[in-house]
């Protein structure tokens, strides 16, 4: 070991308090960094592999009734790999000793067993078999969460008769990986089962002997996806055909997309925030270090020692704290990564998801972090290798001092001698005292985003569930009814007031924008189920005329007054030119609405209603579930009070682990920022600190003079906080933003006192640690030291 190398291990041991401050600050940019990075390719590769394992479609279509036929036409089209065709239904479940009814989204299986487009994982038991027309496999997590197994029976109401099913499988789809019952708004194992059945059993029941009503899809590599989907547009459009849809829109997958692109999105934000600050605190405590040895290093370069050999010393010196920080944030990255993963086993539903430790992501992640402090000591190191020997070995030039303000505010005599003399070292070096306040800032606007997240939710919770939504349950009939459905179900037990909705599917364009979505038509004027403006005001719906979702407005560049193609995708077909009325605010999906009775003229089939939503006397509640069970047009129940229960459960889960995260890292932030910034300022002023003991100050009196530099940097620090908080958080929802799911980014001024709160008691615990030096400072030892 050469001498300079036991060099920087004495150097090492001497910093050894600031060298870790600095590594574990670091380290928060290596853990979020694996973390994110981690976490997307293990998400994103187990889904891969999924789909391609148990060859998950590409296209998918529904219809009314379509010859079986007509499936062989689809396989004849060009670039089509492989066809599915099936049935697909919606029916009430009657689980014993479940209050609530549930619901089965029903799959056919075709007499062979085998699925030539999305296959079955069989975790336990078989599919159905041809000819036992009460068998049904039932998906994984509706399993669990209602405690079943292979020789289970619950009822289903298929067709209009209640059967008794017994379970024979527990299978996993790779189209049900995120399910969702209709008009619910997260997904709920115990309400929603995802089944299989044997196909002759579904056709004979639904009447659908020689046809299906859905068909998925699997393409070719090369294929042409458009041009396959406009032909089975054609193919299907006799036969009541919606519309197909591709991968990226089917349901299921764009759930798990969004969240593929907010872990992207972490990815690229947070990492960089504690790159930077670690590169600045790199620049800061190298900088004072080379100040301090100017003499030993003249004297190095004088004993035959090169520049470069010098100006390498120093930059081991750095790259050995980020090695420390490299390590502490890979454990803990990992650490991390594996409990995320976990969490993402109880929303989606894979056969496996094992966390991703790929050497190159720890190698990215250690490259990354080495280049940020290199390029943070790169000043400092070019200093070193400029510097001559002779100039070197000579005490620094005295700095050139001037009055602040011509003297006023000392004549003023505003402050204590004490105080002005904390303040005058801060003017003195500005650029410094900037840098260090916007290191502590980000500490602050860190809380300040992780509170503000938990503002941003309850917000959106007041706005989904008690001004929009505010229905107890909402009923989705098998298939749209007449008006008359509705005064039927006025007369249910426990009723107390209803309104109808018309869902249809359309596609929607304007010039060359388009997409598939559904128009959804409610009376003029709601209580139960509302249309809020961009302020959050009820809406009366217009006689004519389109209002839209803000986020479907810009997808397709519409604004009020503009006219929309709307082209009805069932019915009579038709296409007309619709005007926007109005912009609306829209949280979850892709929303438009409009007079109920205009969209049935409209569409040119009538009135008629696909459901309704209710308001229920809860007194009565089991004799309205009992109805619901016994009624079979009816298809679906949504409870509105389940939903918001599973979106609190979720977000109060999610936001529990951020909030932990988030606190830690706001804390180390401070702590590294503080801790640095007032052990740079104590081996600058130790002769000061010391001169006044010596004459006569307490402890207590000179170690305000740090404290209150420290207090200077901290408050200023705040409002720059404050403002970062507010713009991070504005870029942050907004990349994290889906067309399935958005939170607005609110911010109380509460949310700004609990950040700077947090944040103030790290800085004023570790400017208690720096005092202990200042009390045991060695005053002969010091006062000899050389200006």
């Amino acid at each position: 070991m050469g001498a300079l190398d036991i060099k920087l291990f004495r150097d090492l041991k001497r910093l050894w308090a600031q060298a870790i401050a600095i590594a574990l600050v670091l380290a928060c940019g290596v853990a979020t960094l694996i973390l994110a990075v981690g976490t997307f390719r293990s998400l994103e590769e187990t889904r891969d592999a999924y789909y391609e394992r148990y060859k998950f479609g590409d296209i998918f279509a529904t219809a009314v009734r379509v010859p079986d036929a007509k499936a062989r036409e689809i396989a004849e089209i060009d670039g089509v790999a492989a066809v599915e065709p099936r049935i697909f239904e919606v029916a009430l479940l009657d689980v014993e000793g479940f209050r609530e009814p549930a619901t089965g989204l029903i799959v056919s299986v075709p007499p062979s067993g085998e699925l030539a487009v999305n296959d079955l994982f069989i975790r336990r038991g078989r599919l159905p078999e041809p000819g036992r027309v009460n068998e049904v496999a039932i998906d994984a997590k509706f399993a669990e969460a209602q405690r079943f197994s292979v020789g289970s029976r619950f009822d289903a109401i298929l067709g209009s008769a209640k059967t008794t099913l017994t379970v024979v499988g527990i299978v996993m789809s790779p189209e049900y990986v995120y399910s969702l019952g209709p008009g619910d708004m997260m997904p709920d194992s115990r309400r929603l089962a995802d089944m299989w059945m044997p196909e002759e059993t579904l056709a004979s029941l639904y009447d659908l002997d020689g046809a299906f009503n859905s068909v998925s899809v699997r393409l070719l590599r090369d294929a042409n996806e458009t041009a396959v989907i406009e032909a089975i547009d054609d193919l299907l459009e006799p036969y009541g055909g919606t519309g197909a849809v591709a991968r990226k829109d089917q349901v299921s997958n764009a759930f798990l997309q969004g969240e593929l692109d907010q872990l992207q999105g972490m990815a690229r934000i947070i990492p960089p925030i504690f790159l930077l600050v670690s590169a600045f605190l790199i620049n800061m405590i190298l900088s004072r270090l080379i100040e301090l040895e100017r003499e030993q290093i003249g004297l190095l370069k004088a004993l035959g020692y090169g520049r470069t050999a010098v100006a390498w010393h120093y930059l081991k010196l750095v790259l050995v704290i980020a090695a420390i920080g490299v390590v502490i944030g890979a454990g803990v990255g990992t650490w991390l990564g594996r409990g995320m993963t976990v969490m993402y086993t109880r929303f989606f539903s894979f056969p496996f998801l094992v966390f991703r430790s790929d050497v190159d992501i720890y190698l990215i992640a250690a490259g990354v972090s080495m280049a940020a402090a290199a390029a943070g000591a790169l000043k400092a190191i070019g200093v070193v290798f400029a510097l001559p020997p002779a100039v070197a070995m000579r005490p620094p030039a005295p700095q050139v001092y001037r009055q602040f303000m011509g003297g006023l505010l000392g004549r003023m005599r505003l402050f204590s001698q004490v105080t002005t003399m904390a303040l005058r070292h801060l003017v003195r070096h500005p650029v410094r005292t900037l840098l260090t306040a916007i290191g502590t800032a980000f500490a602050v606007a860190l809380m300040g985003v992780a509170m503000g997240t938990l503002s941003s939710v309850d917000f959106m919770i007041d706005a989904v569930f008690f001004r929009t939504e505010r229905q107890d349950a909402t009923l989705a009939f098998s298939s749209e009814r007449p008006g008359a459905a509705y005064q039927a179900v006025l007369k249910l037990p426990g009723v107390m007031a209803a309104e109808p909705y018309l869902d249809l599917p359309v596609e929607i364009g304007n010039g060359q924008y388009s997409r598939q979505l559904s128009i959804i038509g409610k009376p003029a004027r709601t209580d139960l189920s509302r249309v809020l403006d961009l302020d959050l005001d009820p809406v009366v719906l217009p006689s004519t005329g389109l209002a839209l979702g803000d986020r479907v407005a810009d997808i397709l560049r519409l604004r009020p007054g503009d006219l929309a193609r709307v082209t009805f995708l069932d019915g009579q077909r038709r296409t007309v030119e619709v005007p926007v009325t109005q912009v609306i605010q829209s949280y979850i999906g892709l929303m438009m609405f409009m007079d109920i009775d205009a969209l049935a003229r409209l569409s040119g089939t009538g009135p008629r209603i696909s459901g309704v939503h209710l308001l229920i006397d809860d007194s009565q509640l089991d004799a309205l579930y009992r109805a619901v069970k016994e009624t079979p047009q009816i298809a679906a129940v949504a409870l509105q009070s389940r939903s918001r229960q599973r979106f609190q459960e979720t977000m109060r889960e999610n936001m529990s682990m951020m909030l932990t995260v988030y606190l830690t890292l706001s804390i180390v932030i401070a702590f590294g920022v503080v801790y640095n910034s007032a052990r740079i300022q104590l081996s600058e002023r130790g002769r000061e600190l010391a001169t006044l003991r010596v004459l006569g100050f307490h402890r207590a009196e000179v170690s305000n003079v740090l404290f209150i530099e420290i207090g200077a940097i901290v408050a200023i620090a705040q409002p720059i906080g404050w403002l970062i908080a507010t713009g991070l958080g504005l870029v942050i929802t907004e990349s994290l933003a889906t067309d399935m799911f958005r939170v607005p980014f609110v911010i109380e001024p509460g949310t700004f006192a609990i950040s700077s709160i947090v944040v103030v008691i790290a800085a004023l615990i570790s400017a208690l640690i720096v005092r202990r030096r200042i009390d045991a400072l060695d005053l002969v030892r010091v006062l000899k030291t050389r200006e």
